[in-house]
């Protein structure tokens, strides 16, 4: 009996320092505060999207990349059914060839109608010095001048045509032209290198002027949005150093900077829980990771990763020795 009385305390004495030990550890392990003038938030990562859509309507006649897929700028996505297109352009060019046809004629009939002025002109002269001597009437001397006068409308008439025709060229070869262009619309590229994120369409399906057919990630154009109070917020400067530490790879601290602050408040995102922190205006920041870094791991970029970004308020102060730069 005496042994069973000591028993409980001296099991619950184990228990308390125990608790204490682990506690104590915790506290030693503990990470430092940070100093005052680094600012530090929840993020998530984000790459820049870039829609690949269709100018025109057209039936997909193939899509030539897969989710995941990295593509090279100008690389093939899709391509639509041209033939109609095609009739166009021989019917255009057509009309072009028709339309050189009648500006040569039009220059032809300019220089008929020049020499047939000329040759008024010459005879014009020369009955006004036979007039003059006597030997040719005035009806053969107004004949004449009638003549001439006739000649050179004949002359402008020609010109008018001419620049009609000229005109009429003009037009056939810019509808061929345009024609091309949509051609050209028909089949659609990559506008620069990134990672197919969804692949909108299938072969076969119609889609309308401006229709998605996929989306497209940079990979090396990604950014942390993290959401910071106006008190800090306004002491930020475009291009300022930053720290990222991503959920994934938390023994790794990745440089950043500052590349755009939001003008206006707005709400911080509804992912925040508590109701407090949700009726605060804060202004959305975004931490751009380096080019450099990205192509180096290109492999590894994903957008929607969560981690913690760290700003410095104060530039002339140093980073913490735990926020120094450490890179896989």
């Amino acid at each position: 009996m005496p042994l069973r009385r000591w028993v409980m305390p001296i099991g619950l004495a184990a228990v308390v320092l125990a608790g204490g030990g682990y506690l104590g550890w915790r506290l030693l392990l503990r990470e430092p505060a940070l100093p005052s003038f680094i600012a530090a938030t929840n993020g998530r990562i984000e790459a820049e999207q870039i829609d690949i859509a269709s100018k025109i309507a057209g039936r997909v006649l193939e899509v030539t990349v897969e989710e995941g897929q990295m593509v090279e700028a100008g690389a093939v996505v899709a391509r639509l059914d041209d033939r109609t297109l095609r009739a166009r352009l021989l019917a255009a060019e057509a009309q072009v060839l028709e339309a050189r046809q009648a500006v040569a004629a039009a220059e032809a009939e300019q220089l008929r109608a020049a020499s047939t002025r000329q040759l008024a002109q010459t005879e014009l002269a020369r009955t006004q010095e036979l007039s003059r001597r006597g030997f040719a009437p005035a009806e053969q001397l107004d004949q004449r001048r009638s003549t001439l006068e006739v000649a050179e409308a004949t002359v402008a008439t020609a010109e008018a045509g001419r620049r009609r025709a000229e005109a009429n060229l003009a037009a056939t070869e810019a509808n061929a032209a345009e024609v091309r262009t949509l051609l050209d619309d028909t089949v659609l590229t990559a506008p620069r290198t990134g990672r197919v994120l969804y692949r909108l369409v299938r072969s076969g399906e119609v889609v309308s002027a401006g229709g998605r057919v996929a989306t497209l990630i940079d990979p090396t154009d990604v950014s942390m949005i993290i959401f910071l109070p106006a008190a800090q917020a306004g002491r930020l400067t475009y291009g300022a150093e930053a720290r990222l530490v991503l959920d994934p790879v938390p023994d790794y601290v990745l440089p950043a900077s500052v590349s755009f602050v939001a003008p206006e408040a707005q709400f911080t995102p509804r992912q925040v829980e508590t109701a407090q922190e949700r009726g605060n205006l804060m202004f959305r920041v975004k931490l751009r990771l380096p080019p450099d870094l990205l192509r180096a791991h290109v492999d590894q970029v994903k957008g929607g990763v969560r981690g913690l970004g760290y700003v410095r308020l104060d530039p002339a102060q140093p980073w913490p020795p735990r926020l120094e730069v450490r890179l896989p």
